[in-house]
């Protein structure tokens, strides 16, 4: 058996690490050479140090670009510009995968494409996420309105100087969609954001959603 087969064989899913390579190769002389060859006939293809995909011949399923964010780097969550497209709240397709992380700051460009992750404080950072699934494994990604709450935070050319000036920022310049925005208006999970950002640029966003949303 070739060493692609005895991997394909062996590994279901699609994203698999170093040591799960070394543990089907240890039985050659030199698996390293091995995996080499492998990465040179593209037979498996690295995104990072460390992390491999197969490549396109031995590929059975789409790979999730998603889960792969949350292995690429961690700990992370998807959020800020492709959380919003993938919710619906900006009208554009982002083709970077953009996470919000606990450490620091990183942009990975790979054969899938470009990863970006933005650093914030870990109380800021753990909350407000949920699990999706998009049948090919599970992914964490920041709920909707922290989504939101995430990219204003991280946006240093946004300095608002009243809680009406947010309404430019959000449906001028990001091109919020304002009734989707509607529908994900929940004044418990605003309170939650307000109480661990603890920061007047989010507190006036909070009063600026509730201002125009509320009852």
């Amino acid at each position: 058996m070739r060493p692609i087969e005895k991997i394909r064989h062996n590994i279901k899913q699609e994203v698999f690490d170093y040591t799960q390579l070394m543990s089907l190769l240890d039985y050659y002389r030199k698996p390293r050479d091995v995996v080499s060859s492998l990465l040179l006939k593209e037979e498996i293809i690295r995104i990072r140090k460390g992390l491999y995909i197969f490549g396109p011949m031995w590929r059975q399923n789409q790979i999730p670009l998603e889960a792969l964010a949350n292995l690429i780097y961690g700990p992370s969550f998807i959020s800020l510009e492709y959380g919003l497209s993938y919710y619906g709240l900006i009208p554009e397709k982002v083709e970077t995968v953009t996470s919000i992380t606990s450490g620091r700051s990183r942009n990975f460009d790979t054969p899938l494409g470009r990863f970006n992750y933005i650093q914030i404080t870990k109380k800021r950072f753990s909350f407000g996420v949920t699990i999706n699934n998009s049948g090919q494994g599970n992914w964490l990604i920041t709920e909707p309105l922290k989504t939101l709450a995430d990219k204003i935070w991280t946006d240093k050319r946004f300095k608002p100087t009243s809680i009406s000036s947010y309404n430019s920022y959000l449906y001028d310049d990001l091109r919020i969609d304002r009734s989707a925005l509607k529908e994900y208006y929940n004044i418990e999970k605003l309170n939650e954001i307000k109480a661990a950002y603890k920061s007047r640029k989010i507190n006036w966003f909070v009063d600026n959603l509730n201002k125009a949303f509320g009852k």
